[in-house]
This record gives structure tokens, sequence and C-alpha cells, in this order.
């Protein structure tokens, strides 16, 4: 009852919009035609509605009828804003509140600027996947294992695990990937969580999703930055959302939110220690403004990325 309030009205103002025709869009909504293709032949076509400020429906069925709503994650607030919790007021609806919505940060007990490190690699091409293959391959044997490597594009990521796969199963170290392997995101993450040494390949599903403590997880690879898609619904919200700049920022607030939420994969528990990495290049500094206070972002070439993960690592084990 709940999912259907939320998604039929929907469906049928955009039905109602076939039946009638006319000119104008629905200002509240972005709507297209959609196919997929596999072996040379369309097999799927769709035609799909989204809302460009999807906390109306969220509004009328979660806040409206509640006496209260407690939204918390570790990545609300966007230290790089006037006001940090401009993103998340927006997002969550809360700006269209009567009354303001309360808002409460919280310190992080951990200790990031002894128990981590930030590395953007400068010397690598991006777009290469036999350069990215073999950067993980370094970190990951660098590190022993434990190694999680995250992609901004399923095909790349399928691109890298057919270079991967052999060369770490050489030495002993088992790979899983998203999108790869049989399993559902939940069962992949339970493997690699039991088995310390093995390394693992997602995308934003594993990016948003994992909690893996301890040594199973110490070294985070990023192939690059993961910037919003620049389809039409991104490209409204932009337009709704954004201020300044042609709307950099609202990407610059979302690259930096999936970055944060990246990061916050590596340190789950005081005695955590690991490595984050981004192998592209181009990165900008403000991009980590997300990070917890006292983490210093390195920019070094592989090589130099390589020993320092090495070195930092054996710390814990030394």
């Amino acid at each position: 009852k709940f999912f259907s309030g939320m998604t039929l009205p929907g469906w049928r103002s955009m039905l109602a919009a076939l039946e009638e025709g006319g000119d104008e869009p629905d200002p509240d909504f972005v709507d297209w035609l959609s196919a997929e293709a596999a072996f040379g032949r369309i097999h799927d076509v769709a035609l799909r509605r989204h809302w460009i400020d999807p906390t109306v429906p969220l509004e009328a069925a979660v806040v409206m009828p509640s006496h209260g709503v407690l939204v918390t994650s570790a990545t609300l607030t966007d230290p790089a804003a006037e006001d940090p919790f401009d993103l998340a007021r927006m997002r969550t609806g809360a700006a269209r509140l009567i009354e303001p919505a309360r808002t409460l940060k919280v310190d992080s007990p951990f200790d990031y600027a002894t128990n981590s490190r930030v590395i953007v690699v400068n010397d690598l091409v991006k777009d290469d996947p036999r350069q990215i293959a073999a950067a993980m391959r370094e970190l990951f044997l660098a590190a022993g294992g434990g190694g999680l490597g995250l992609f901004t594009a399923i095909r790349r990521l399928k691109a890298v695990y057919e270079r991967l796969g052999p060369e770490l199963a050489r030495a002993g170290l088992p790979l899983y990937a998203q999108h790869v392997d049989p399993l559902e995101v939940g069962a992949l993450v339970d493997v690699f969580r039991a088995e310390r040494d093995s390394c693992l390949l997602g995308t934003d599903a594993v990016r948003d999703g994992v909690d893996v403590p301890g040594r199973s997880l110490r070294v985070l690879a990023f192939d690059r930055v993961p910037w919003p898609r620049p389809d039409l619904l991104h490209k409204a919200r932009r337009e709704r959302f954004g201020t300044g700049s042609g709307g950099r920022s609202w990407d610059d607030a979302l690259a930096r939110g999936r970055i944060a939420q990246a990061f916050g994969r590596l340190i789950r528990r005081a005695d955590d220690r690991g490595v984050f990495v981004m192998l592209d290049a181009a990165c900008p500094t403000r991009l980590f403004a997300a990070l917890p206070p006292g983490t210093e972002v390195l920019r070094l070439g592989l090589a130099e990325t390589v020993e320092l993960t090495k070195g930092f690592l054996a710390e814990q084990t030394g």
C-alpha cells in the first residue's frame, strides 16, 4: 500500500499526459523513452518518468502523516557549503517544513589522521583499463589482499576484472566482482568479509552499503571521480537545485558525498587501518572537503603509492 501510494499517482499523470497530448511538459517530472538492446536487437522499450524533486511524494507519504521523522547519515552534511545542512534539507524535503528541522552534527570518535591515508595517483591514464588494472593489482598485492576496487561504470569494472583476476589468482588472492559473479551484492560482501585476504570489485551499491570492519578491508581504490551521470534527470535536477557556476556546485556536492561514502567503507571501528586511493589524477582537491578533519590528501605516482601502502599497512601487523 505504501509503495503503490508513492508510485501510482505518477503513473496516472504520465498516462493522462499521453492521452491528452500537448506541448508543455509537466514541470514536476522528467519523461523519456528508453530502449535496451542485446546482440544487436532491441528487447525492452519503456516510457519512464521520474520526479525532479522526489521529496514531494516522500513528504506526502512519510513526513505529513508522521509525528516526527529522524534522518541520519554519516554523509548528511556538505562541509564545503556555507550552511552544511542546506543540501540535506533540500534532499529530504525538510526545506519545505513549516517549522525548521532541528539539526545535529556529531564528531566521529575515530582517529582518521593516524589510521588512514588518502592518495591521488597522478601518473595514470584513467581511460586505459590496462593501467587501472595494473594499478589495482599492485595495490592489492602490496596490501596482501583486503582490497576493494570501486568503479563508476560496469563496463570498466568488467574490463579490469578480466585482466586482474588471473594475476591475483597466481598470488593466491581470490577476486570477486559485482555484475560478474552470480551472487547478489549482500552475498558477495559476506564472502569478502569472511575471507580476510580476498578482493572485491563493485559499483555504487558496494560504495554506499558495505560494512566490513577489520583486516578484510584495508585498501580501497576508486577508478575515477564519481561525477553524476549527465542524463536528462540529472540535467533537470541541476537546473532546479544547482546554484552558481553553471550548476557546478550541485555536481560537486554529489561527487563529494560519494567520495565520503566510499571513504567511510574503510574505517568502521577504532582499530581499523586503511588506505584510500583515487586513480584519477584530475580529481579536484575541493572534492575531499567532505573527508573527516585531519585527513591529509597526498598526490603521488603509482610506485610511491604502492610503497606507502605496503609500509603503512605493515605497521599494523608489525
